[in-house]
């Protein structure tokens, strides 16, 4: 039994923060049930290639982009611009603890499925609402991309090669860092909410927005423009105030060396042939080994060159230089480390046959995470949940079907 498994979800939200955020839920043991639109589901669902391959090697129609962000949820469909669409939807909230959503600012109010619309079926409701830029302000009503949150929040102005390195611009992360963050912070905050309420009897409202949150993981980068008024610039991989500290290259890939200190460095140098570098007048300390980066960084990357990425990680572990690979994600996944740690899992799938998928991080030693379902086909759970949580009859069933609510 997961920690969560006396918790009821109702997720409306689509795409990626939202249900990053009920999917931590599900892995915790809550009964999440995603609502999706009949015929089409969760724009995910389409986002492909990648395709999941069924035993035979052949393309299913689950996508990889879906599969990652929904396992231990329920899928149900339902058309929500319809009344009896909305009736379905109130009533699995009156059996819900949670609602979350990722709307347009006021969308749901039109459709009567807004919060204070809910909360008079339920009055301990905790919803949680997950849009680009809040609720209030001159930007609530505009849609909100990760790519464009990553740019006005600041993080694309130190990330990228600095401006003196050719070909130098601003860069975003390789994966949607605003939507998971949202989804984290967001899965938090219903977590807290949840104790306020068992403690209470209160529901409450949640209001994330991704430009909040964009800010706030910028850590001591906001901190330190806030304490100094100096506009952080990009570094690409160097440290601003630590020589050598970055990415090198090696004879077959890229490595990260960390010297921490004068001793590292001539440890460094000296498992590369090169120890004459550590006695360099211009390289004798970290200040001077600042100062004179520009000159120092080629001959280091000409030294780095003459070895392998694992010749060098060998060499540099048993001098105590701190260091590590560059791994693209096949040698990610036969990482001996990565292996020990069960983070690649299978689970069985209607059409997949077998789905490969990443673990959840999270491990508690009493109530342990534990992957129920995999992530669903589209509708795949919608007579069973009517069933359920509406006790309607096949005939009832049936006629929503026809008429094309579910």
């Amino acid at each position: 039994m997961g920690a969560l498994s006396h918790i009821r979800v109702l997720d409306l939200s689509r795409v990626l923060a939202g249900p990053w955020c009920a999917q931590n839920l599900a892995d915790l043991g809550a009964d999440v049930i995603k609502v999706e639109r009949p015929g089409a589901g969760d724009d995910t669902r389409h986002w492909g290639p990648p395709f999941v391959k069924d035993s035979q090697g052949n393309d299913t129609a689950e996508t990889a982009y879906f599969i990652c962000i929904n396992r231990n949820k329920r899928s149900i469909t339902v058309d929500i611009s319809k009344p009896e669409g909305q009736e379905i939807i109130r009533e699995l909230a009156k059996e819900s603890d949670v609602v979350i959503e990722n709307y347009k600012v006021g969308d749901l109010a039109k459709y009567g499925l807004d919060y204070e619309s809910l909360k008079k079926v339920k009055s301990d409701l905790i919803y949680c609402s997950i849009t680009g830029f809040g609720q209030n302000g001159p930007y609530a009503h505009r849609p909100g991309y990760d790519f464009i949150i990553q740019g006005m929040g600041g993080f694309m102005s130190v990330t990228g090669e600095a401006d003196d390195f050719e070909g130098a611009s601003p860069q975003k992360a390789g994966v949607a860092i605003a939507d998971i963050f949202t989804g984290m912070y967001a899965s938090t905050a219903i977590l807290a909410a949840v104790v306020h309420r068992d403690k209470t009897g209160q529901g409450q409202y949640i209001d994330m927005a991704l430009l909040d949150t964009q800010i706030a993981v910028m850590a001591n980068v906001s901190s330190a423009y806030l304490c100094s008024d100096k506009v952080p610039r990009r570094w690409g991989n160097a440290s601003p105030i630590i020589v050598p500290y970055q990415t090198f290259p090696t004879s077959d890939g890229w490595i990260i060396v960390a010297v921490g200190n004068d001793g590292q460095f001539k440890h460094f140098v000296t498992a590369g042939g090169e120890a004459h570098l550590a006695e360099n007048p211009l390289y004798i300390n970290n200040p001077l080994r600042v100062e004179n980066r520009k000159s120092l960084i080629p001959l280091l990357e000409i030294m780095t060159r003459r070895k392998t990425k694992a010749q060098w990680i060998s060499l540099l572990e048993a001098a105590n230089v701190p260091c590590g690979p560059i791994n693209n994600f096949e040698e990610v996944f036969d990482n001996e480390q990565v292996k020990a740690r069960g983070v690649q899992i299978e689970v069985p799938h209607p059409t997949a046959g077998v789905m490969k998928l990443v673990a959840s991080p999270m491990r508690l030693s009493e109530t342990p995470v534990e992957v129920r379902m995999a992530p669903p086909t589209l509708g795949q759970h919608t007579e069973e949940i009517l069933r359920e949580r509406l006790n309607l009859s096949p005939q009832a069933i049936n006629e929503l079907q026809t008429k094309g609510i579910t």
